[in-house]
């Protein structure tokens, strides 16, 4: 039952951050993937080669890269194995996060769907060809690479960006929403913290009354008792309540019948 009741909470949790903009961005990232599997089709079918920005960027065929960025592990014979095995994981992290990120994050769960389509989009590379293909030859890297690079790095600068100055929970946030919110949840932390103090001051109270009941029930059970009990207590048979209230009037003084019991009594020895 708890394990059912856990499920429908994530559930609930997941729906609530899939709304209207996640709808958006899922958009998003299906273009970028298929631009990315459509541009790389399109260099092999028609061989391209041509000046973008000249010193800047070119076009180039044929290019083919078995490890990572920059050739990483292109030499190593369980480099394509692993680098699989890493972009399904990675995969898998940021669909989590996407999934649990509310919609209020919008830069950020936007530049998290971008990584994702360039990271299926060199997975799909990987798992087709056991390459990447690489047609983009950028000077001011001195390497080749792809638009799904592109997405990767485009993708990352913007989350690093937002976790940095944008969103609510950034380390030096600039946007006057960013701190309005990180100052709600510091008045709500405030609030939690107060509430907190007055429950454990609350519980320390009910403990020391507890503990100076116990001290008075002691005190009591050691007490020497009269006849009549003590502190108001009755006596416990009815019989030995009635003598009580018989041998003492309203007053607390001895009624006439104890008085004159007394008088008998120290007439007695005469």
């Amino acid at each position: 039952m708890k394990v059912k009741q856990f499920f429908i909470k994530v559930f609930n949790r997941i729906k609530s951050n899939l709304g209207v903009k996640s709808l958006i961005f899922l958009g998003v990232f299906i273009i970028l993937l298929v631009a990315d599997l459509v541009l790389k089709y399109c260099e092999e079918l028609y061989e391209w080669d041509f000046t973008v920005i000249p010193g800047v960027i070119f076009v180039e065929h044929g290019h083919r890269n078995p490890g990572a960025g920059f050739s990483w592990l292109a030499d190593k014979a369980w480099g394509q194995t692993f680098l699989i095995v890493l972009t399904f994981i990675m995969i898998a992290a940021i669909v989590l996060a996407i999934l649990a990120l509310p919609e209020r994050f919008t830069l950020l769960k936007l530049s998290l769907y971008i990584i994702l389509a360039g990271a299926i989009g060199n997975l799909v590379d990987r798992l087709m060809f056991g390459e990447v293909r690489d047609f983009v030859w950028l000077v001011i890297v001195n390497a080749y690479c792809n638009f799904a690079d592109f997405w990767i790095v485009i993708g990352g600068i913007m989350a690093i960006l937002d976790m940095l100055f944008f969103n609510e929970w950034a380390v030096l946030p600039l946007t006057k929403r960013a701190r309005a919110a990180q100052a709600e949840h510091r008045k709500r932390e405030e609030a939690k913290k107060a509430a907190q103090l007055i429950t454990s001051g609350s519980s320390a109270v009910t403990e020391e009354n507890v503990s100076d009941i116990q001290k008075g029930n002691s005190s009591s059970d050691g007490a020497p008792s009269d006849e009549c009990g003590s502190d108001g207590n009755a006596a416990t048979s009815q019989s030995d309540g009635k003598k009580c209230s018989d041998d003492v009037d309203a007053g607390g003084r001895p009624s006439d019948t104890q008085s004159e019991k007394g008088v008998d009594g120290s007439g007695g020895d005469e």
